[in-house]
């Protein structure tokens, strides 16, 4: 057999596979390596590119992969092709390497070697790995680097033989350790910065622990009630455990489950352990396992009937590594166990260049995940801002940061206690004990619930960036300047200290972020302001003061408590996984699929229902650095500082609304379930039209003939016009007080347990002009501020949910809103059951009827508002509980109610009136009163499914805060797991 003729592959150097956005060159020099063996994995495209179905939404691509799964033709599509695949296996036979065949799958196999999963697992050794990649393809040893890492590598580009390229091979792995240094500086040269002495960021003395059930409930879980908890159905869990999967040190008193058993004992769960799964069919070994102890201990307490599946990887057999890309695969592939969410804070070459082989194996795999429709939850890392890589830069993993991963980072939930004991939060502390209103404000938005001066010392406080960092000078007097934890030792920027976040600029920003209008803001920090992926998506509780009480290592409970503390994003991750459990087993209830590729859900919830995230608003991650310098650090998992750096200072601070800290924030995990079943089910059913169509050149029209809410939201007094076909209208509007209500603390009012305090605290604030634009059909509408256009940078998110923010790039916004609301039920059933909240925010004695409309104008059988006959038509449609009451009393002033209403049929435009003090204000101002010579409105859109009443005659004082109602059309279903 002729020799193979070779082909360089593109981005496939050494640098490539471990130093994306280094600072170093190879070594020269040196000694080729001596005898290896190396699990080599060699991917294919795919036959049809999956790009335009993922692109889809959520529904769509439900019912796409549901029809290609039942028709047996999902991987045919979207594996490789198969005469492909066989040519690459005959042309591997011909070349004499070895193969993991098909047949070597899991659960059965080692490796996954399959045409759907397009790999090809092979085996290499110092010979055959030159006559795989070519013949300048050699090993060389670079010795160790300054951080005493074996450097490995290889020089040049890897080549294939031709025929495979020509087959389709476009992906490399490595299942080594072998191939896993950086390159970098030592020295590098860069910007140095000087950095305060202490606490890096606010809200870490690490003061604070608890089990993870309990952490759960300060997040609002929906299953966070014990009883509930132990009744509710659990889903499978996939945890990624390289290497270890279950595996317990001899000498043990008991086998995995009895371990982890009495563990959930000590966190008050009696309730029987499902029978955890663990696959690893190259074998497992116990080693450290801390991260493994974290990942069981949390799901297994916050999703009690959760089926836990730990995925062990490749394991040590037949020359394996476990490297985490073999336990990614088996956990994607494992068609035998079906995992719902996997979670994973194991990451392998975290720095591969774009459009390499290496970039494309770990991206594709995360494609796979998404067509077998399964929940991928990424732990951002805990290297702050430069994520522990010496280039001086702000850095991400980029093998952890895939569009189709919920990718978490790490917030330090602060109770009152553990606030009063940490001297970075004493300040803030006592403004919001002292009544300050804009202190407590931001503490709402960041999901406070009860006003802290009648709060006890164990409640939710505040909840900041994890940042773990520590500064200081003169270790000993006259010695050392050390970047470390608390007390000089451990941590630092080589270990695990704060949360990750930034920009992944090796792939452009995921559509679900463009279309929350980040595209401006995704820029990295640090000199090269480059665009790319943010992250992370979300965040939870990492560290600092509020850590997990997980169990030990070896699971072993050998006294009352039994427990060690753990932390990270390797925490949150587990943590998110589990609340997205809970949703997937509420979905099933609602006869839903389950959540799988996700994203864009998050970010649509963040803009429709903000409630859904507490937002984190205090703390950095600044942490990027080079080697050599004025600093001493610790190595990584060393306690004295021994590594010089410099700081550059790049990073990113927490602010209102998304950043690169901590994402959308953590969750408030009933709200955030009530909104992706509203939009699933929205999504699912479609039974109404969007507010606007964008048309073309993005020009928003109206698709129907309705009556609109057009409302102002400015810190100064502006001039608003409003185009909307032949109907146009121009109007001033003042500023809104410096506490109008918001839609995230009106849907955080809609809480049972929201201080009725809070809501009295801040009555009375004025929100600026509303008014009333009636538009035609196929009618274009624009807002123009001040005479200057404005765009909607999230409408496309928010307009299949009743309105569209007009914004400009001050902060001064223009909703646009309908009135009413569409009922989207449950399969799209009639004769449903909804729920009605209410929060008064007034003194007055308000009374509530909602009743069924014709048409976005309001009408009854051809009767406009405010037409004679108008109310006693309202009347007959007015929606009844189940015992025949169709007006509901307002709660108090300051108080919650909540109401069931039955009889709703799919489609349903749902209207209200209030009636207060002998007057009946209506959802559409041409049925009110006047002022000044214009109809009144008299309410104000809170964002989805959810508005405020104004209940003063011509105005009062236009706080649309005096009842805040909420209509839920599918959290009574089923069991009613959301109520």
């Amino acid at each position: 057999m002729p020799a193979p003729v070779y082909e360089a592959l593109p981005n496939a150097s050494y640098l490539d596979l471990t130093s994306f956005e280094g600072n170093a060159p190879l070594p020269s020099g040196s000694p080729l390596a001596g005898p290896y063996t190396i699990n080599v994995a060699l991917v294919l495209e795919r036959a049809s590119d999956p790009t335009d179905l993922l692109a889809a939404n959520w529904a769509t691509r439900q019912k796409t992969i549901a029809a290609l799964e039942a028709s047996g033709t999902l991987w045919t599509t979207y594996g490789a092709d198969k005469q492909a695949y066989d040519r690459v296996l005959d042309d591997l036979d011909h070349l004499g390497i070895p193969t993991f065949y098909v047949a070597d799958a899991p659960p059965n196999g080692q490796y996954v070697s399959s045409p759907e999963s397009r790999t090809i697992w092979v085996q290499v050794d110092e010979t055959s790995f030159t006559t795989l990649f070519g013949p300048g393809a050699v090993l060389r040893d670079g010795g160790v680097n300054g951080l005493g890492e074996q450097v490995v590598f290889w020089e040049g580009d890897l080549s294939l033989p031709k025929s495979m390229v020509d087959a389709g091979v476009v992906g490399l792995w490595f299942d080594t350790e072998l191939l896993s240094t950086a390159i970098l500086a030592d020295p590098g040269s860069g910007p140095s910065v000087v950095l305060p002495e202490g606490a890096q960021s606010p809200g870490d003395a690490d003061s604070g622990a608890e089990y993870p059930n309990a952490i759960a409930a300060r997040y609002n879980f929906p299953f966070a009630d014990p009883d509930l908890a132990a009744t509710a159905p659990g889903v499978r869990i996939g945890l990624i455990e390289p290497g270890q999967g279950s595996a317990l040190p001899g000498g043990g008193s008991g086998t995995f489950d009895e371990l982890l058993h009495a563990y959930r004992e000590a966190a008050g769960i009696t309730t029987p352990l499902p029978h955890t799964i663990t696959v690893a069919p190259g074998g497992q070994a116990f080693s450290d396992a801390g991260e493994r102890s974290m990942d069981v201990g949390i799901v297994t307490t916050v999703d009690p009937n959760a089926r836990i599946i730990l995925y062990a990887g490749s394991g040590s057999a037949h020359g394996a590594r476990a490297d985490a890309f073999t336990a990614y695969q088996a956990a994607v592939w494992d068609t035998v166990n079906h995992p719902d969410v996997v979670s994973s804070s194991f990451r392998s070459y975290p720095y591969v260049s774009p459009g390499s082989p290496f970039a494309i194996a770990a991206s594709e795999l995360y494609v796979d995940a998404a067509l077998r429709n399964i929940t991928m939850v990424n732990a951002a890392g805990d290297g702050g801002s430069g994520d522990e890589y010496a280039n001086g830069l702000t850095n991400v993993s980029v093998t952890h940061m895939s569009p189709f991963s919920v990718v978490v980072g790490g917030g330090s939930l602060n109770t009152i206690a553990s606030a009063d004991a940490d001297k970075t939060l004493t300040r803030i502390l006592d403004k919001a004990l002292a009544g300050d209103p804009a202190t407590i404000w931001q503490m709402v938005n960041g999901g406070l619930k009860v006003l802290p001066s009648a709060a006890g010392q164990s409640a939710t406080f505040v909840e900041t960036v994890w940042n773990g960092y520590t500064v200081r000078y003169d270790v000993p007097p006259g010695g050392l300047d050390v970047i470390a934890g608390k007390d000089g030792k451990g941590g630092g920027l080589l270990s695990n200290s704060a949360g990750s976040g930034g920009i992944d600029i090796s792939q452009p920003p995921p559509a679900y972020q463009l279309a929350f209008g980040l595209a401006d803001f995704l820029v990295t920090s640090d000199p090269r302001h480059a665009t790319g992926r943010g992250a992370p998506d979300v965040s939870a509780t990492s560290g600092g003061n509020m850590k997990y009480l997980v169990p030990w290592p070896d699971l072993e409970v050998t006294d009352g408590a039994g427990t060690t503390t753990g932390g990270g994003t390797s925490a949150a991750a587990p943590l998110w996984a589990a609340l997205l459990g809970q949703v997937d087993a509420i979905f099933a209830d609602q006869n839903l699929p389950r959540l799988g590729y996700m994203n864009d859900l998050l970010y649509i919830a963040a803009v429709i229902a903000p409630a859904s995230f507490n937002d984190v608003t205090i703390g950095n991650n600044t942490s990027s650095f080079l080697l050599g310098g004025p600093y001493d650090t610790p190595p990584d998992g060393g306690k004295d500082p021994t590594i010089a750096v410099t700081p550059t200072g790049y990073g990113y601070e927490a602010g209102p609304g998304y950043d690169l800290t901590t994402g959308l924030g953590t969750p408030n995990g009933v709200l955030l379930a009530r909104a992706l079943s509203t939009i699933v089910h929205t999504q699912m059913s479609g039974a109404a039209p969007a507010l606007e169509a964008t048309g073309h050149e993005g020009v928003w029209r109206s698709p129907v003939k309705q009556s609109l809410l057009v409302q102002v939201a400015t810190a100064a007094e502006v001039q608003v016009q409003v185009d909307a076909g032949k109907k146009d209208s121009a109007f001033e509007s003042g500023a809104a007080a410096e506490f109008a209500w918001t839609d995230r603390f009106a849907q955080q009012a809609m809480q049972p347990d929201f201080d009725p305090a809070l809501v009295r605290m801040f009555d009375g604030q004025a929100q600026g002009a509303l008014s009333w634009q009636g538009i035609k059909a196929g009618a274009e509408l624009s807002v123009a501020i001040d005479g200057v256009a404005v765009g909607t940078p999230q409408g496309g998110l928010s307009s299949s949910y009743g309105f569209v923010d007009f914004m400009d790039g001050s902060g001064s916004a223009v909703r646009v809103a309908r009135p009413v609301a569409v009922a989207h039920t449950v399969d799209g059933a009639d004769d449903q059951v909804a729920v009605v909240r209410m929060r008064q925010g007034s003194e007055d004695n308000i009374s509530l009827k909602l009743y069924r409309v014709d048409d976005f104008k309001g009408r009854i059988d051809g009767i406009r508002p405010g037409d004679d006959g108008y109310n006693a038509a309202a009347n007959d449609r007015v929606y009844e509980t189940a015992s025949g009451k169709g007006r509901f009393k307002g709660p108090g002033y300051g108080e919650y109610r909540e109401k069931q209403i039955v009889g709703v049929d799919a489609g349903d435009i749902v209207a209200m009136k209030i009636r207060t003090g002998g007057e009946v204000y209506w959802a559409f101002a041409r049925a009110n009163e006047k002022s000044h010579g214009e109809k009144v409105g008299h309410l104000w859109s809170y964002g989805l499914d959810t508005w405020g009443w104004e209940s003063g005659r011509k105005g009062g004082d236009h706080d649309f805060n005096d009842l805040v109602v909420q209509i839920d059309f599918t959290s009574a279903y089923g069991h009613g797991w959301l109520l």
